[in-house]
């Protein structure tokens, strides 16, 4: 009699774990054939030179329907690849774990997985990496991220500019046309040529389309008015009092509620506790009280709101006695804003209006909502009431509350700080909103005219849908530049959530790359998704062979001011994990140069791209079709 041989609880656990994971790997595989069919029309139009690519690109939307988490785990336990790093070869992954879960089995490997994928391990890496250079240019020594630098209004003039960023490691140069025109542009490309002589390096050039202006309109100016007014509550109450800087010299403290100009003697003069009293242009009397001398100002707090020009008298008082008379000096024309917090209404209205701040009385009461224009007449035909609106890159968000042919009523839900200004030519975001805007106006299409015969690639912005793609392509076909390249910006929730189908669209154009616009992006999907969606970016693009330019405020501290914050290094670091990282232009571009470049290759000599957990994407849906999870 042969004895029966007795299996342990963790041969039992790893056998069940086995066979789990051969089911489902198996069905990973059986669904990434199934979408080819699901989508052949659409991967069927793809230029061929980006056909796999696109192939690949499916077969991981098929995987990423589903949630693979547990899967991953037992196949972790088993000693084989979770599949946390198959976006650039899907099928070659499947294959390959399933051919070791077969020998782990004892069993013969199927013949269909012996037979070698288009897209494998080497030719995965290897078609990313040439689509980048393809567009984005050959990679620079000793680092694999390009760097690319937006070009201020005075490249155009200034003579060593250009050439010192091309000498510190510029590898593409970024004009935005939504800035100066034709002329600047070309003297910009032209000291670009002149540089590349003299230093025997290439440099790509880009050029950003405007895309649709979704930005504040005009504001009125007060011209030779200052005001001021304290922070009062709903009962017109005072809350806290006005800040206001009287000051004989240019700089002045931040966070005023107004600087007024006055001679040097009143500052010289003055101390704290004295008060400056005065009769401002409504005929009332107000008094400031001085709380602290600087150097050629004193500032001084209000608790009652007050409008002054030049030439108005000023009494500096000491307990009460008159020491010396002054007046307002000259008032420059001052751009004026609409300061807004959380309960106020803003009406956005249509056309080129000028905004102005809400009219109040002298309590603070409102008696008229503050208003600002909007020129695209298409936002007040597409907005719905309880949609969200955000201006200014998130600074002030609001719900909408009433929608008019020519007006849409806001109510003020946030504001940084409590109490924010709202300026002209300010961004207006609707995430919620499916704006019937064409991707490329007239002036886009103008632009594009030059961009072609100027510069080896032209960004979209603005893009939402495949039929934005499809009119460019056929813009670029009738100027015979079918093989310009192409620059996706992803900056509206619209355009990640159709992410897929806009690569698929994109690949019937070859070269083609992504720019990750995180400034609108992050106000769009909202900051706290903002890591999860460039995240799901990074891996679409990699699954379709398509190069990522990391782009919107990376290092701008540095740029701006000379010091770069601890945040923004880590930011920039993650950078290396793209093919090229964006600049934008300001007073320390150089050495925000310098600081990249030695970031981006000390990272890429010891960087490793970390594997992922795999739950379901809710992107992955292309064509609308759903999966359940696998067991």
């Amino acid at each position: 009699m042969v004895e029966k041989k007795r299996f342990t609880a963790t041969e039992v656990a790893r056998t069940m774990r086995l066979e789990r994971s051969l089911r489902g790997v198996d069905q990973l595989r059986s669904a990434a054939l199934a979408i080819e069919l699901e989508m052949a029309d659409a991967l069927g139009r793809t230029v061929p030179a980006l056909r796999e690519s696109a192939y690949n690109l499916a077969h991981y939307l098929a995987v990423r329907r589903h949630d693979v988490r547990e899967l991953q785990r037992d196949l972790g336990t088993l000693g084989l690849s979770s599949l946390g790093r198959m976006e650039a070869h899907v099928m070659a992954s499947l294959n390959a774990v399933l051919e070791a879960l077969y020998m782990l089995r004892g069993q013969p490997v199927p013949k269909a997985l012996k037979a070698p994928p288009p897209i494998n391990f080497e030719t995965g890496d290897a078609a990313l990496a040439e689509h980048a250079v393809a567009i984005l240019g050959p990679c620079p020594p000793q680092r694999n991220t390009r760097i690319m630098v937006t070009m201020p209004s005075e490249a155009a003039s200034e003579p060593r500019l250009i050439s010192d960023l091309l000498a510190r490691g510029m590898d593409i140069m970024r004009i935005n046309c939504a800035h100066d025109d034709a002329p600047v542009w070309a003297a910009m490309v032209s000291r670009l040529r002149q540089a590349e002589a003299l230093l025997g390096r290439r440099c790509k050039v880009s050029f950003d389309l405007a895309g649709p202006k979704l930005r504040t309109g005009a504001i009125e100016a007060a011209t030779g008015v200052a005001r001021w007014r304290p922070q009062r509550n709903a009962l017109g109450q005072a809350l806290a009092p006005a800040r206001v800087c009287l000051a004989a010299t240019p700089r002045a403290p931040d966070e005023v509620d107004a600087v007024i100009p006055v001679h040097a003697g009143l500052p010289a003069r003055a101390r704290a506790g004295d008060s400056v009293t005065l009769i401002d242009t409504r005929g009332r009397k107000r008094s400031l009280k001085v709380v602290a001398v600087l150097d050629g100002a004193c500032l001084c707090e209000a608790d009652a709101s007050a409008w002054v020009t030049a030439g108005t008298a000023l009494a500096l008082r000491r307990k009460g006695k008159l020491v010396r008379r002054f007046e307002v000096g000259e008032l420059p024309p001052a751009e004026q804003a609409i300061v807004l917090e959380p309960g106020d209404v803003l009406d956005l209205v249509k056309g080129e209006v000028l905004g102005r701040d809400a009219v109040r009385d002298d309590a603070g009461a409102v008696l008229e909502p503050a208003v600002v224009g909007c020129a695209l007449a298409e936002v007040f035909s597409s907005v719905r009431v309880g949609e969200r609106i955000f201006f200014d890159d998130g600074k002030i968000a609001g719900h909408i509350n009433e929608v008019a042919a020519d007006r849409i009523r806001v109510q003020i839900t946030s504001a940084v700080g409590g109490r924010a200004k709202l300026r002209s030519e300010k961004g207006i975001n609707l995430p919620d909103t499916d704006l019937q805007l064409p991707a490329l106006s007239p002036k886009d299409l103008e632009d594009l005219a030059f961009a072609v015969s100027h510069g080896d690639m032209v960004a979209m912005s603005f893009v939402q849908r495949t039929e934005d793609i499809e009119q460019l392509i056929e813009a670029l076909d009738r100027l015979g530049a079918a093989n310009h390249g192409v620059v996706l910006k992803i900056e509206t929730r619209q355009a990640f959530d159709r992410l897929p189908s806009l690569l698929v669209a994109a690949m019937r154009h070859a070269p083609t790359a992504v720019m990750v616009a995180r400034g609108d992006l992050g106000v769009e999907v909202g900051f706290e998704r903002l890591s999860e969606v460039q995240e799901e970016i990074l891996w679409m693009c990699e699954a379709a062979h398509v190069p990522v330019i990391w782009a919107t405020q990376v290092l701008e501290s540095l740029a701006k001011g000379g010091m770069p914050t601890r945040a923004e290094v880590t930011d920039a670091a993650m950078g290396s994990r793209a093919e090229c990282v964006m600049l934008n232009k300001g007073p320390y571009i150089l050495q925000t140069m310098d600081f990249l470049r030695d970031v981006l290759a000390r990272m890429e000599s010891h960087h490793d791209k970390k594997t992922s957990m795999l739950r379901k994407l809710s992107i992955s849906q292309a064509q609308g079709t759903h999966a359940e999870a696998l067991p």
